[in-house]
């Protein structure tokens, strides 16, 4: 069974496994919370997927490749990871986070995954981050073929419009509403400069897949 990694920095680790709820309990703690880290490691976790996901299999074109590493880093399968290498042991979270199943929520755990690969690569660089993270995603991959995952919303407008329009959608949070444990985001996508779809979820990711496929609707795909 894996665990956490080890850092020659400790404090890097700490701090990617603190929630700001902790640090909102505890206003004398001189520290930060997890979110910027989370932003390094989101960046680093979808290039080392990528490149892994490239070497792996030559044969699949790029609108293929792209829906499998969507697919990778849904928030599901990293809350999956992070509870396999025992993030939600370690997760400091705030006494209201914790009492209300945060230490059990997979946004929470899929955000605190990406922080600690954003602080391994700070610690260790990146052939650590891609020694700690590729040894999980063979049996993923296998399961998300199997049960084909990765032909999801935006996997589908993803293909449509690198084949019909030869560019990659992009998506973007445009209001986030609610408290910490029930918040709720709305995302835009955008095929050039046209919006072509808005959702609304529980987390980034489930509203991205609204957007998608309200995209799908308007355009007739």
């Amino acid at each position: 069974m894996m665990s956490l990694p080890d850092f020659r920095d400790p404090s890097l680790l700490e701090r990617a496994l603190t929630h700001r709820s902790y640090l909102n309990e505890r206003p004398e703690l001189a520290i930060e919370d997890n979110e910027r880290l989370e932003f390094l490691g989101d960046a680093v976790l979808d290039f080392v997927t990528g490149a892994w996901l490239y070497n792996r299999f030559p044969e699949l074109h790029e609108g293929r490749l792209t829906s499998l590493r969507a697919a990778l880093v849904k928030t599901d399968a990293l809350a999956d990871f992070a509870r396999r290498v025992g993030v939600d042991e370690h997760l400091r979270l705030g006494k209201g986070e914790s009492e209300t199943g945060g230490r059990g929520r997979a946004t929470l755990l899929a955000d605190a995954f990406e922080a600690v690969l954003g602080a391994l690569y700070l610690d260790r660089g990146l052939e650590a981050v891609q020694a700690y993270l590729e040894p999980l995603l063979p049996d993923e991959v296998e399961r998300i073929l199997l049960e084909e995952r990765d032909r999801d919303a935006k996997s589908t407008l993803q293909e449509w419009s690198q084949a019909e329009r030869g560019i990659t959608p992009r998506y973007r949070t445009v209001a986030e509403e609610g408290p910490d444990h029930a918040k709720l985001f709305t995302v835009e996508v955008r095929i050039g400069d046209e919006i072509v779809g808005r959702g609304t979820g529980l987390s980034k990711q489930a509203a991205a897949q609204v957007a998608a496929s309200d995209a799908l609707r308007r355009l007739n795909v």
